[in-house]
């Protein structure tokens, strides 16, 4: 299972509890009211835990967790990073 499929099973698991709803790779989880301020925490621990990295508290910006699409670009950057 790659990055997006898991943190998209994670989002439908524990926000929308097991419901779909209309969520894809776009969807944006603030304006859709699928994460809040605790969301994110638990959303970002998951990837810290899941995916071996750390994220910076600059990091911590809207742009970067505001969809699958956006977490996904952020990711791939995290792994250049890690390569340099």
């Amino acid at each position: 299972m790659g990055e997006s499929e898991q943190i998209k099973e994670f989002i439908i698991d524990n926000f929308l509890f097991g419901e779909l709803n209309h969520f894809d790779e776009n969807t944006n989880f603030f304006e859709k009211g699928i994460l809040d301020s605790t969301g994110i925490i638990e959303l970002v621990s998951f990837i810290e835990q899941t995916f071996n990295i750390s994220i910076e508290d600059e990091e911590l910006i809207v742009d970067n967790f505001s969809s699958l699409t956006h977490i996904t670009k952020y990711l791939q950057s995290k792994a250049e990073l890690k390569k340099s």
